[in-house]
């Protein structure tokens, strides 16, 4: 039969022709059967096919296996040969260095998929050990093990890649890697005992976790192990014990992963270890033991539900599962168990490289990982009392969840193909170089090797993983969370129908502290045949989740059948849930994290509108918000219905922040600075309509800020602080008393008594104080602060700003404002007393009865007004000298103060880091509780809600609190040196000379 031409091969698949034909013209391969060649053609790569074949044979000429290089052109078997060779370069090059292996290969003399014991059998006699002690006999080397070792994966691929049904063998393939790395441990252990002198007064045994431990191993992954000792001998000391039995772990670590000629294997990684990677490498039975019941976390637990032992000893391995298999069964029940849950979910996105999400089949939204999540959550959940589910492999796992009535049999079906679909993605990814890796490439060649090697063409393997990992996220939904809402309402439907307890068994392990409340709020939302109850049968799955994982998943899914219940009915409101993902996570997280926001939502559902929409999360500003307030009061027909207006917008865009924040779409300094500008527009919109009375025409009137209103750093709750300046332009007295009918005029407007969020406006900081004028013209209170001002007073002026006022008073007293607070000659030792004495009394008469100095967030040591009185401090003393110090807000200030090298930048980053985490906290806690307390609580649910709201999903309450402690403790010893330059601390109270 003539060659095959140049257009036949393009036809038939063939990428570089040219190439292949040199290649099939080699005397070494011509004549190729057109049979062979169509092979090379249907492989994943028929480039890499041709030229593989050619280097094998060339291979097998060298070593005078020329009759078996012919067999290979002509037998069929060449035909299975050369899709191995098409899908897996590593495999040809180890082929082509051995050809020796081909033979067995081909001709089935060696199974490929074999027993553990088989495997194990081959790799001991490779290294020179009898396979009845794995105690060498002759001098093995690591080499002759990574050899054998090739040699038995060469033949797992052969197998899963001739296979006529991928998908069925892709069980039998990953139990068949995960006995061929068992046994690579044992060679490895094996020529460790040979090369560590006093190896036999140690057992030692390796247990095999994760994949290796479940049966479900990839062709390369990290081998996750542990490792248990014990003496052989009653003279064995712990020392000896822990410094051979570490000595023989660090050996089968290095034969594993060194890179010969041969390759290497794969990683040994033993950071499952108590402590982890700062933790003993290998313990005794009685250390673990310990370790376990005193002070592992949950998550360590789980992480043994896969532990076997798969090489050394193995009664000591089987007494280590015996020891920890009862504690792995109660592991949900612990505290904390649902917050390690979803820490080991997160770090798992995190390890994805960015850009690589939603190809990483694995980690990635719908993948490998996914499967696995739901199916060991289910065993966790009920695996306490039904013994039935306690198996270590994914897939067994699910069929008996299946057969226990937890997972219907068409969901356990498709999540079962789902995953095995999968893995046999994430091993064609790997066959091709053997590498670890488990993500789709981008590259169109790469991809259509890919796609090729599964089976199908590019186009129809990208919407065959699209469509399962899609169904893979829905079915964690629909297995987990789908009946729930079967049991709760009542309802059947062919479908898997909990009993009450496993329902609330379920919510209890995902973070529900009261699943019976729960329940009854699922039953609420679902129950009937009306539309919303139809609806919510579609959204709860997943609401429910995203609620537990949220802050208080309790507090989330009652506030929800609150405001259904307010909104359900109209059209709009469960059509963007069900329409707009993003809305009903933001809704979620809203809900489970603040009740304040939850609070508003229900009291002004229409708001819920905003979360599907980034524009309407932007706070407006103070000039929008100044028209809009100034337009509405104007339009209002009493004084009464302009007092309801101002308290509506107040309220609404005190809400809009509160969404936004929690959906992080501002920061919190931003937060500040829009509380600041609504502020702004309630008064200039107040003053506004003040000034409308004819008794007051002609008054120009302007509104100093002072202290967080001043500095643009307000709270959600944060009074007001003002002072009342008129320009008296001839008129006198007179003007002063109008001036005081509007100021008096416009805190009746703000200070309306309501139980609402209303701003108080309070003028006590004026001159005098209470028992001073409201109202004073420029010149009187120029005058006062020129000449009778108490230092203290003249210290607030550093936060103060002209809010509301005509342009040309807002400049002059701007100007005036600069001239007094920032004095010329700086800070006099006189001035300096008085400063010191002042805030050694405020520290002793302003904190709070029962609240430690330390948690303290406004007052305390080291917390917000310490951080501001040394930047006061430091403004006074340089700010006449240097204008670029003239900040009135706190962190902007401490930049320039770093900037002109008045402190260090460590110690302008410590004050800043504190007074930035202190001001936060509070903000947090109004959002958490609705109030704003000034302390760190000491209630540890109320500081883990602050930790994930302050810190992010990695946030903890011991956490927040130590960092806070140690970050003011870092501050208090700056304020001590920078203030009462003091190089020990003082105590609040404490007298100062």
């Amino acid at each position: 039969m003539p060659p095959l031409t140049h257009a036949e091969l393009v036809r038939l698949g063939f990428a570089r022709a040219d190439r292949v034909e040199r290649f099939l013209a080699d005397p070494l391969l011509d004549p190729a059967p057109r049979e062979l060649i169509e092979a090379m053609a249907r492989s994943a790569d028929p480039d890499e096919a041709a030229i593989g074949l050619l280097r094998l044979v060339e291979a097998m000429h060298r070593d005078d296996l020329a009759e078996q290089a012919r067999a290979i052109l002509v037998d069929a078997s060449g035909q299975d040969l050369v899709r191995l060779l098409g899908a897996s370069v590593a495999i040809g090059d180890h082929l082509t260095r051995h050809p020796e292996t081909v033979r067995p290969l081909l001709t089935g003399a060696e199974e490929p998929l074999t027993s553990a014991a088989q495997y194990r059998e081959r790799i001991l006699r490779a290294v020179g050990a009898d396979p009845a002690a794995a105690v060498p006999v002759a001098s093995g080397t690591g080499d002759a093990l990574r050899t054998a070792y090739f040699a038995s994966l060469a033949g797992i691929a052969f197998a899963d890649l001739t296979a006529e049904d991928p998908l069925a063998l892709q069980v039998p393939v990953s139990a068949a890697l995960a006995d061929l790395a068992a046994a690579a441990l044992e060679g490895a252990l094996a020529l460790a005992r040979a090369s560590q002198p006093g190896h036999e007064h140690v057992r030692l045994s390796i247990l095999a976790m994760g994949k290796t431990g479940a049966r479900e191993l990839n062709y390369i992954s990290d081998v996750d192990v542990l490792y248990v000792v014990a003496p052989a001998a009653p003279e064995v000391d712990a020392e000896e014990l822990t410094r051979i039995g570490g000595a023989l772990a660090r050996q089968v670590a290095r034969i594993c992963s060194e890179r010969t000629a041969e390759g290497s294997l794969w990683q040994v990684d033993a950071n499952l270890r108590p402590e982890g990677k700062d933790g003993e490498l290998v313990r005794t039975i009685d250390s673990y033991r310990r370790y376990y019941e005193r002070w592992a976390d949950s998550w360590e637990f789980q992480a043994l539900l896969k532990a076997r032992p798969v090489a050394g000893d193995e009664d000591l391995g089987a007494e280590f599962v015996d020891l920890v298999q009862p504690m792995v069964w109660q592991a949900s029940t612990r505290d904390g168990f649902v917050d390690d849950t979803r820490a080991m979910r997160r770090r798992v996105v995190e390890l994805i490289p960015h850009g690589e999400t939603e190809r990483n089949v694995k980690l990635g939204p719908g993948g490998l990982r996914d499967v696995e999540f739901t199916v060991q959550l289910l065993q966790m959940v009920h695996g306490r009392s039904d013994e039935e589910l306690r198996c270590r492999g994914t897939l067994e796992a699910l069929a008996r969840l299946r057969a226990g009535g937890y997972v219907s049999r068409a969901q356990a079906d498709e999540m079962d193909e789902a995953y095995r679909f999968l893995r046999v993605v994430e091993h064609r990814i790997q066959l091709h170089r053997l590498r670890r890796s488990q993500v789709i490439p981008e590259a169109p060649a790469d991809l259509r090797r890919l796609a090729r090697s599964a089976g199908m063409g590019p186009e129809d393997f990208t919407r065959r993983v699209g469509s399962v990992r899609r169904r893979v996220r829905q079915l964690h939904e629909e297995i987990f969370y789908r009946p729930l809402l079967q049991t709760a309402a009542g309802l059947s439907d062919g479908e898997v129908r909990l009993s009450p307890a496993s329902a609330q068994a379920r919510l209890a392990a995902i973070g529900y502290r009261d699943p019976v409340k729960a329940t009854q709020h699922i039953a609420a939302l679902t129950g009937g045949v009306s539309r919303s109850a139809a609806i919510q049968r579609q959204l709860l799955p997943a609401l429910l989740e995203w609620f537990a994982d949220g802050i208080a998943p309790d507090m989330g899914l009652l506030a929800f059948r609150r405001l259904s219940e307010e909104a359900g009915s109209t059209h709009w409101f469960l059509g963007m849930l069900r329409d707009s993902g993003v809305a009903a996570k933001r809704l979620t997280r809203v809900l489970s994290s603040s009740r304040y926001a939850g609070d508003q939502l229900v009291a002004m559902p229409h708001t819920t509108r905003w979360l599907s929409r980034d524009d309407d999360l932007r706070p407006l500003g103070s000039r929008k918000l100044g028209e809009e307030l100034t337009a509405s009061m104007r339009r209002a027909g009493t004084r009464e219905e302009a007092v309801g207006v101002v308290r509506d917008i107040r309220r609404r865009e005190i809400t809009r922040l509160a969404l936004s924040r929690l959906s992080e779409r501002i920061t919190a300094i931003e937060v500040g600075t829009a509380l600041t500008d609504l502020a702004d527009a309630e008064l200039a919109a107040a003053l506004d309509l003040a000034l409308r009375d004819e008794e007051s025409a002609g008054i120009r009137m302007a509104v100093i800020a002072l202290g967080s209103f001043g500095a643009r750093e307000m709270g959600y709750a944060s009074d007001a602080d003002v002072q009342f300046v008129v320009e008296d332009a001839g008129a006198g007295p007179e003007a002063v008393a109008r001036g005081i009918r509007v100021a008096t005029a416009l805190q009746k407007i703000l200070n309306a008594p309501s139980a609402g969020m209303d701003m108080k406006v309070n003028a006590d900081l004026r001159p005098e104080g209470r028992q001073g004028a409201l109202v004073r013209s420029i010149d009187s209170w120029l005058d006062y602060y020129r000449r009778h001002a108490a230092p203290w007073e003249l210290q607030a002026l550093l936060r103060a700003r002209v809010s509301v006022g005509p342009s040309g008073l807002a400049e002059r007293l701007e100007q005036e404002l600069d001239a007094l607070r920032y004095p010329r000659e700086g800070m006099t030792a006189a001035r300096e007393r008085d400063f010191v004495r002042m805030k050694a009394r405020i520290e002793s008469e302003r904190l709070p009865r029962g609240i430690t100095p330390e948690r303290h967030l406004k007052l305390g040591r080291g917390a917000m007004t310490d951080v501001e009185w040394v930047v006061q401090k430091l403004q006074i003393a340089h700010a006449g000298e240097n204008p670029d110090l003239r900040r009135i807000s706190t962190l902007p200030a401490l930049e320039a103060i770093a900037a002109a090298g008045l402190l260090s930048s460590r110690d302008a980053e410590i004050l800043a880091e504190a007074w930035l985490l202190a001001w936060r906290l509070r903000r947090a806690l109004f959002l958490w509780k609705g109030r704003e307390p000034d302390a760190l609580p000491s209630d540890r649910v109320d500081r883990r809600a602050l930790a994930l709201l302050v810190e992010g999903p990695d946030g903890s309450a011991n956490s927040l609190e130590e960092r806070y402690l140690r970050i003011t403790r870092q501050a208090r010893a700056i304020v001590e040196r920078e203030i009462f330059g003091a190089s020990t601390p003082h105590l609040p109270g404490e007298r100062l000379g």
